[in-house]
């Protein structure tokens, strides 16, 4: 006999696109994507950062430089006025106090000028105020030289006109650096109002690309996942309902490409193996119709042998019993032992085939099924047995027994058969058999137990085979169908039978179970029959 070929499945290939490259995988297409989207952040990020502190710089000149600065030249005015008044206060009163006021004055004019230059010097587009600061010093300057200082300290009499004229220039040179000093504050307000709107133009923007990064990262996952298995998931659809030639196609990464390509490796194998069920049902259909022609020919061969050749065997007995009757006086004691040899062969293989054509008909011809009372099967094998009983002095008792759904003829050849071989093979003393019955779950479990000369452990599983003898035919009568009958007739029924094996046991105990059905359960306590 030959071993069948194991057929493996084809190992799948890792897909490749038209050129022969291999496809990227999941990982990385999700890796590009991740590093595509940090780059964006980073320059996002980036740009925001310049952004601030661009903005936080227009802020600092704004708040710390011009600002600062105009406030300082309000200051300047304020202590230049401080100085003419002093000095002309002191040409028309001659108080004595005009001399210190005037040094007041003339010291804050140079705090603020000195605040001043110290503001513009870190100022940004400052040098035009810065020079006029300058001018603005430097005529203010002459105007004390030329006139302020010489009248405060008595050392001359400068005329009012040259004063007024030096004054004039002090306050021109005021006034234009006023003019610059607003003109830088504008321009740091308005850089500053540019960066403000430069921030969020580049947040603004910033989101714009974080929400495209998502959008294509959720179009990558679409493309390289859900796509693809939702394509294999319909293509899998398809060979589930039945369509097994339907090759998985799917483009996408390489992980759903390898998945597909052993998918459709488990399809083909599938396939292959569909095929050769296929052969091998049509083959055990040819068999199946062997096998009914064969049991055709068998019931045939079992009615012939019912009839045809139970007829030749009873005519075979028949006729050397009559040889005996009528010739004995003239046959001697060989003669009739042959004659007694023929009768008893005769009779042997009309029992023998007896047994061979109840133990085919078991299963095969249709019985009606019905509730049977077991104790009412075991009376009536009891009464089949009344002579053997008679004989022996046999003894049977018996427990309550359940109610089955069985075949009540085929039930009592099996109490019949039983009973039958613990009579059979009996010791020395009379044969004791006892019958009984409980229930296991869903299953009535009978034992048939005797004190005969027992079975071997070792014949278990022996004895229920057909033609399975154990003793000698002239030592115990039979055809070794007996056993493999009952077997048989169990099994029908949906049991089991086996021979209990429990060590230190006397005789024989044969065990069998049958289905159990739905009926009022069996008082154990109950009185236990014997005859």
């Amino acid at each position: 006999m030959t071993t069948p070929s194991i057929r493996r499945p084809r190992q799948p290939t890792l897909k490749v696109d038209a050129e022969g490259v291999p496809r990227f995988g999941v990982g990385h297409w999700y890796g590009l994507g991740i590093v595509i989207l940090l780059l964006a952040v980073v320059a996002v990020g980036t740009v925001i950062g310049l952004a601030v502190r661009d903005g936080a710089s227009a802020r600092s000149a704004l708040l710390r430089h011009a600002d600062p600065a105009v406030l300082q030249s309000g200051r300047l005015s304020t202590s230049i006025s401080a100085e003419v008044g002093a000095v002309r206060g002191y040409t028309l009163t001659g108080a004595a106090t005009g001399p210190a006021d005037y040094r007041r004055a003339q010291a804050e004019t140079s705090a603020a000028i000195a605040e001043m230059t110290r503001l513009l010097q870190g100022a940004r587009d400052a040098g035009p105020a810065r020079a006029g600061l300058t001018e603005v010093g430097s005529r203010l300057a002459a105007w004390r030289h030329d006139y302020a200082d010489p009248v405060i300290s008595k050392t001359g009499q400068p005329s009012a006109a040259l004063g007024e004229q030096r004054f004039a220039a002090v306050r021109d040179a005021v006034a234009a650096e006023r003019d610059r000093l607003a003109a830088l504050q504008h321009r740091a307000a308005d850089r500053l109002n540019d960066q403000v709107d430069r921030l969020y133009e580049t947040l603004l923007g910033g989101a714009i690309v974080l929400v495209m990064g998502a959008l294509g990262l959720t179009l990558l996952i679409r493309r390289t996942v859900l796509n693809p298995v939702s394509a294999l998931t319909g293509q899998v659809r398809r060979v589930s309902q039945g369509d097994m030639t339907h090759p998985l196609q799917v483009s996408g990464p390489a992980e759903i490409a390898e998945l597909a390509a052993h998918i459709d490796a488990m399809r083909n194998h599938m396939l292959e193996e569909w095929r050769e069920a296929t052969e091998a049902r049509a083959m055990l259909d040819e068999q199946t119709q062997e096998l009914r022609r064969s049991n055709a020919e068998l019931e045939q061969f079992a009615y012939v042998a019912s009839h045809d050749l139970q007829e030749p065997l009873r005519k075979v007995a028949s006729f050397c019993q009559m040889l005996e009757r009528r010739y004995s006086d003239v046959l001697d004691d060989r003669g009739r032992q042959y004659i007694d040899f023929a009768v008893d062969g005769a009779k042997r293989m009309q029992s023998l085939i007896n047994d061979l054509l109840n133990f085919s008909r078991v299963g095969r011809v249709n019985r009606d099924m019905a509730v049977v009372d077991c104790e009412k099967v075991l009376q009536r094998a009891m009464d089949n047995l009344g002579l053997a009983r008679s004989e022996s002095d046999a003894g049977i008792s018996w427990n309550p027994l359940p109610k089955v759904t069985g075949d009540a003829t085929l039930l009592t050849q099996l109490f019949q058969n039983l009973i039958g071989n613990a009579i059979k093979f009996r010791s020395d003393e009379p044969p004791r058999v006892q019958v009984s019955a409980r229930r296991a779950d869903e299953v009535w479990e009978f034992a048939c137990s005797d004190n005969g000369i027992g079975i071997d452990a070792a014949y278990a599983d022996r004895i229920f085979l057909i033609f399975q003898r154990l003793h000698p035919k002239d030592e115990y009568a039979g055809t070794g169908i007996g056993l493999a009958l009952c077997k048989k007739i169990v099994e029908y029924h949906g049991g089991r039978i086996w021979l209990d094996t429990e060590p230190d046991q006397q005789g024989t105990t044969i065990r069998w179970t049958l289905p159990a059905i739905d009926e009022p359960p069996i008082d154990d306590d109950s009185t236990e029959n014997t005859e």
